[in-house]
């Protein structure tokens, strides 16, 4: 297992970190060290700096609360503000305005015509469940029947207690 100095791991580092943002395949090609391992390096980094800064995190990458929070942060910025804003995080405008959209729309409640959708197709599963429940329980209850039936028909056929049985012995 091959040990990198600090000052080796910090210059590559700071190669994967903006303003650079060389990708991490690229510099596994140029360097020669594996991609897990500059992967871990990052990911080290970051933990140690406290949360990454968005500009070096991709927007499918953010959390959702993290979403959130940049969606308030710019709630009262103009256009102007915003694409500062966004150009420090890494963002786009549009992202934002998307973002913003799912926040409101979070808590409405769905469209008529979708709900009613739904609950019919789940009133038709929870009949075909039903069906098959009342299916279930009669084989099982005529299974339960047979069974019943079964241990009195050997009571009934069994030999006598007292050995003798009733095959013809006694005939002859």
């Amino acid at each position: 297992m091959t040990h990198y100095s600090e000052e080796f791991k910090a210059s590559i580092i700071a190669r994967m970190l903006a303003p650079s943002n060389m990708s991490v395949p690229q510099l596994a090609l140029e360097t020669g060290i594996p991609k897990d391992t500059l992967y871990a390096w990052r990911i080290k980094h970051r933990k140690s700096c406290g949360n990454a800064p968005a500009s070096t995190v991709a927007s499918g990458e953010l959390s959702s609360e993290e979403k959130f929070a940049a969606v308030i942060e710019s709630a009262a910025l103009n256009e102007i503000e915003l694409s500062e804003y966004c150009r420090r995080k890494g963002l786009y405008p549009e992202q934002i305005h998307a973002w913003r959209k799912t926040c409101v729309q979070a808590n409405a409640p769905a469209a008529p015509g979708v709900e009613r959708t739904r609950v019919r197709t789940q009133g038709k599963r929870i009949k075909q469940l039903e069906a098959e429940l009342r299916r279930k329980d009669k084989a099982l209850a005529e299974t339960a029947a047979l069974l019943v039936l079964q241990k009195k028909v050997r009571a009934i056929w069994e030999d006598p207690e007292d050995g003798k049985s009733n095959s013809g012995s006694e005939e002859k």
